[in-house]
């Protein structure tokens, strides 16, 4: 770590794991919710429960992506941060929001759009927190010795995230209208804008941990945002098939939806090549893992498992269903937890000077909350084809097929168990790590702080 400001990312990065867990027990809620245990009912009602599940998932991503903004953006441009200070009015008033949200679900306080459930009064706190955190990003920028481009990359996922968030504060009587705009922040934030910040942190790690010139790996950006930006915006269109908009959507997003696919290839194999043209051996092996597990896993789960369900004809029988569950959890898990899983490996050792990145815990969460989600994707596959096939091909009553899936979900419940173990040994492991510490600051170069010899 070079700069003690770097440690504020530390607070981030605990809240994430915080929602993370949170967010893992309202999944196993629904699950057994679905198997017909449904216990916690009267205190937890599924839609409580599943406002909760998928928006906590947006809140700790989000928590993390600041959190690796405040270690990077320091270290590209080789200055302390604009404003320790800010950066902790920041955090708690952004832990805040999110509290008063889930607390808000429970009661009944939500406005019912799948995605975008917090209330619009707390949309207000939470538009302005992000004017904060860019303000302090931004200043510290252009207060730099440096200007990279994978900084500035990251700086403009940041802000389009902020920027994208805006449609969705806007009410619409209209229900087709609304529902064009909110596919705005929903789609264009995980299939546009949150690629740039995910590019933006990948680049940064590679050229940590491969010791390729940094040219060469901002070129690949480069390409990487444009292959995005060419698929992601129009690719919106496969989310207005069926809504009540022009019938030349189901052409738009067909073509544009079957090209997103390229920008995930392209992050697969700009990270391999990277790897392999490396001449470094750092000695974060997990770091290592959790880097180049998120282009491999992000291509399968969101460019693969996307397509396959992606064109007009397909969707007409898939939309809605499990099949979308299973494109959906090996998509985020591979895209956005996996990124914000290898920055955390990789900072922590730098942020505490303990140096146990490579311990048995840390190699069994990685590799079991790995498998646990490839079978709980396999899990949702079976049911979701199941569901198809009941519910929109022979016609059963909604409710009569999500009682003849119900055995797929004790198969979810044991692969999302495996999972979970995965999941806690991180966290036990960044526990162990500790608090960030000025003993860890070092003036040379991070590589040669992290050796163990």
């Amino acid at each position: 770590m070079k700069f003690k400001s770097q440690k504020v990312a530390y607070y981030f990065f605990a809240l994430s794991m915080l929602l993370f867990i949170l967010q893992i027990v309202y999944g196993f809620i629904m699950g057994f919710a679905h198997m017909g245990f449904d216990v916690l009912h009267d205190f937890v009602p599924f839609n409580a429960a599943t406002a909760t599940h998928k928006n906590l998932l947006v809140v700790w991503l989000l928590s993390g992506f600041m959190g690796a903004a405040y270690f990077i953006i320091p270290d590209e441009s080789d200055t302390e941060l604009f404003s320790v200070p800010l950066a902790l009015v920041q955090f708690y008033s952004f832990a805040f929001v999110g509290v008063v949200a889930v607390v808000g679900f429970h009661i009944g306080w939500f406005e019912g759009r799948k995605f975008l459930e917090i209330p619009r009064p707390l949309d207000y706190l939470v538009a302005l927190n992000a004017i904060v955190f860019l303000i302090n990003i931004v200043l510290t920028i252009f207060k730099g010795k440096k200007h990279s481009t994978t900084s500035w990359v990251l700086t403009a996922g940041l802000i389009f995230v902020a920027l994208l968030y805006l449609p969705g504060m806007v009410w619409f009587d209209n229900h087709t209208v609304d529902s064009f705009f909110r596919w705005w922040v929903v789609h264009l934030w995980v299939e546009g804008v949150w690629e740039l910040v995910m590019g933006g942190i990948l680049a940064y790690l590679l050229i940590k941990l491969t010791g390729v010139d940094r040219e060469v790996i901002e070129k690949w950006l480069y390409v990487i945002i444009g292959l995005t930006f060419l698929s992601g915006i129009l690719g919106t269109g496969h989310h207005y098939y069926f809504i009540g908009v022009p019938k030349y959507w189901l052409i738009i997003g067909g073509i544009f939806s079957a090209l997103e696919p390229l920008a995930f290839l392209a992050m697969t194999l700009f990270a391999i090549r990277m790897y392999n043209k490396g001449n470094k051996k750092h000695p974060n092996k997990l770091a290592i893992y959790w880097t180049l597990s998120t282009a491999i896993v992000a291509f399968i789960g969101a460019g693969l498992l996307g397509l396959a369900h992606t064109l007009p004809a397909v969707n007409l029988y898939t939309h809605g269903t499990l099949v979308t569950a299973m494109h959906g959890h090996l998509a985020f898990w591979g895209a956005y937890a996996s990124i914000v899983l290898a920055i955390i490996s990789y900072a922590m050792p730098l942020m505490t000077g303990r140096k146990i990145f490579n311990n048995n815990t840390g190699h069994l969460a990685f590799w079991l909350s790995n498998i646990g989600m490839v079978a709980m994707t396999s899990a949702f596959a079976a049911a979701g084809v199941a569901q198809v096939y009941l519910e929109r091909i022979i016609g059963l009553d909604f409710m009569l097929s999500q009682i003849e899936i119900q055995p797929h979900f004790f198969v979810l419940i044991l692969a999302a168990s495996l999972f979970t173990t995965g999941v806690i040994l991180y966290i036990v492991n960044f526990i162990k790590f500790g608090m960030p510490n000025d003993e860890a600051l070092t003036e040379g170069e991070e590589f040669k702080a992290l050796q163990t010899n």
